[in-house]
């Protein structure tokens, strides 16, 4: 999905039904590069992903509770 209206465009990737080798022919490194946000879901199957992507995880720690995480990668 592509969402347009901000500052930015936000591309939405859900990669669940997609094993790994098919990720590679979708085209993904073009769209990192287009100078927008990307936010995917199921990032584990994208094994070329590129370097310094800040990773969020969202955990269920009960129905109305999550637990965020935000990793980002170590400067150089």
């Amino acid at each position: 999905q592509e969402y347009r209206g901000g500052r930015l465009t936000l591309y939405h990737i859900d990669l669940y039904r997609l094993a790994p080798r098919e990720v590679g022919d979708l085209g993904l490194d073009e769209l990192v590069d287009s100078g927008g946000v990307v936010a995917m879901e199921w990032p584990d199957r994208w094994t070329d992903a590129p370097d310094g992507a800040i990773r969020v995880q969202i955990d269920t720690v009960r129905d109305d509770e999550r637990r965020i995480r935000i990793e980002r990668p170590a400067s150089r």
